[in-house]
């Protein structure tokens, strides 16, 4: 599994953020935490998620992310309103591992407001590895 992926943006926090295509609109975007995240974070036992209906703000926490190794706030990427909420990841958190920008996407937005993000390049030399 490629760290990083070459279609997504990140934030310096290690989320990534990516337009849903299958919401057909560019202002839904699905979010998720980072293979270098995931990888730091250990097996990760516990997701504590935004609710669907809720709105987050770029740069302040919206959730946790709990692993055996520590307990990490989730930051959001964009500001606007949770639509979704993975399912899949909330009863399996360990999917987040398995496959971090597949099956284990956290949630999703609608966006009215970006925050800071970098492209994948940015944040590959960031984070000192290859894209």
């Amino acid at each position: 599994m490629s760290k990083v992926v070459p279609e997504l943006r990140y934030s310096a926090e290690h989320e990534w953020v990516a337009v849903d295509s299958a919401a057909g609109s560019e202002s839904v975007m699905t979010v998720g935490v980072s293979a270098i995240a995931t990888e730091a974070l250990g097996d990760i036992v516990y997701l504590d998620l935004p609710e669907a209906g809720s709105s987050i703000t770029a740069g302040q926490s919206c959730g946790e992310v709990e692993s055996t190794k520590s307990v990490s706030d989730l930051y959001a990427p964009v500001t606007g309103e949770i639509t979704e909420v993975n399912p899949a990841a909330i009863a399996d958190p360990a999917l987040v591992n398995r496959d971090p920008y597949g099956a284990g996407w956290l949630f999703k937005v609608t966006v009215t407001e970006e925050g800071p993000l970098l492209s994948a390049s940015e944040y590959a030399t960031a984070n000192g590895v290859e894209l």
